[in-house]
């Protein structure tokens, strides 16, 4: 994956953001993404290494693509080859 050199070239880096959707979660009328739901709809997953250092030697995912439902799973390799620069965490 890629990583971000000068993080001042990044929107809102330093300083306060106004939150707009504070008031309507607070009163009960919010929704969350949790709250809708589609015909057809998928939901994703992603799994972190709980190590911040470590290195991956190989992946198995043979358990994973046998689960009933799972329609697709991508590695750090597809998400690197789609020019896709981090995923942050949050």
């Amino acid at each position: 994956m890629g990583s971000i050199d000068d993080f001042s070239k990044l929107p809102h880096i330093g300083e306060s953001v106004l939150r707009k959707e504070d008031v309507r979660f607070l009163t009960g009328v919010g929704q969350y993404t949790d709250d809708i739901n589609l015909a057809h709809q998928t939901h994703a997953v992603f799994v972190r290494s709980p190590y911040a250092h470590a290195t991956i030697k190989s992946i198995n995912l043979t358990v994973a693509k046998a689960h009933p439902g799972v329609i697709g799973i991508f590695i750090g390799e597809d998400i690197a080859k789609d020019n896709i620069n981090g995923l942050p965490c949050g």
